[in-house]
């Protein structure tokens, strides 16, 4: 390893944003593991990565890292507060630096204020994700204060890659546009909101590897650029020359039509809530983050991986038949609401 290189642990390691940071962190030169509890066929670890499989969550873990210490070790898979104290016990022996991957939506819903800070008030009642993403949050900031453990926090916004496109309901919604379906947008589509694509997001993680001056800080990493969700459909229908057919409904709506889809507690939580981020601090902490995917490249980026794999990005039959339910139920109160009146 070079002088600038590190040996990193990432926990995780195959997701939307994890994947991409293993990625930048072994074109830096890092020696770079990873975690987790097998290889994923979407996303496998590039050549050169040292795989370690174990369930973070099991006994084995001690026995797949023994004899390793990591500079940093990057911890995308830390839920709760008795998954942080866990972490704890794990790697507090094992790393210089802890990364706790959290998340942006631990700020304060409804927002009452913006651009968002890192000094924004934490509280999400609305989204048991973000609780539990909060309590991770406290505990390990108890372990920095109390037992000097090294802990970095990361809140990642939404953030997006050529995989996974960022709507409620993933490659569905893109296949509903394509084939001019109506597709459901919370509110009435006008509420700003900032995706990240994961190669920017990673830039921005990289760089706080090995910053001692970054432990004990939180940080958000996301893009600067804003648009409606009426914006982000739009753009992504052009690049496919389709015109979109957007039907906005509230999220107490979603909510309360739809339970049983596992999108609408997070449109509620926080997809239903306009998203604007300062990001003066991360760009202060590592000045090489400079966000360069545009929503229009990432949306033509998207469309292209979908035409190259076609067998990975189909509509989900699930979400389909919820989003029609939705579809066909406004349009019948709809009607009926017109019949009477006067």
């Amino acid at each position: 390893m070079s002088r600038t290189s590190r040996r990193v642990l990432y926990v995780g390691g195959t997701g939307t944003i994890s994947a991409a940071c293993v990625v930048a962190s072994l074109g830096r030169g890092d020696e770079v593991h990873v975690l987790n509890r097998g290889a994923s066929t979407l996303r496998p670890p590039p050549p050169g990565v040292h795989q370690h499989h174990a369930d973070i969550r099991g006994d084995d873990v001690g026995q797949a890292l023994a004899g390793l210490h990591f500079d940093a070790v990057v911890d995308f898979l830390c839920y709760t507060a008795a998954d942080a104290q866990r972490a704890e016990s794990i790697f507090a022996e094992r790393t210089d630096q802890y990364i706790f991957i959290s998340s942006a939506t631990v700020y304060r819903k409804p927002v009452a204020r913006f651009p968002t800070t890192e000094s924004t008030a934490l509280r999400n009642p609305l989204l048991a994700y973000a609780r539990g993403k909060l309590g991770a949050e406290q505990a390990l900031m108890v372990a920095f204060r109390e037992r000097e453990f090294p802990v970095t926090v990361v809140r990642p916004s939404h953030t997006y890659d050529d995989a996974r496109p960022p709507f409620p309901g993933d490659w569905t919604v893109v296949d509903r546009i394509l084939r001019g379906s109506e597709v459901v947008v919370s509110g009435d589509g006008t509420s700003p909101w900032t995706i990240t694509h994961a190669d920017d997001f990673a830039v921005g993680l990289i760089g706080l590897i090995g910053l001692t001056a970054s432990i004990g800080e939180a940080f958000h990493i996301t893009s600067d650029e804003v648009l409606t969700w009426d914006a982000i459909h739009g753009i992504l229908a052009a690049a496919a020359d389709v015109a979109p057919r957007l039907l906005h409904l509230s999220a107490d709506l979603i909510a309360t039509a739809a339970p049983d889809w596992r999108w609408s507690e997070l449109i509620r939580g926080d997809l239903s809530h306009s998203s604007i981020f300062d990001t003066t601090k991360i760009r202060s902490f590592v000045p090489a983050f400079r966000p360069q995917v545009t929503w229009e490249e990432g949306a033509r980026r998207i469309l292209q991986w979908r035409a190259a794999h076609p067998d990975r990005s189909g509509p989900d039959p699930t979400t389909d038949s919820i989003l029609d339910r939705l579809v066909e139920g406004y349009h019948k109160s709809l009607t009926v609401l017109r019949q009477l009146a006067p």
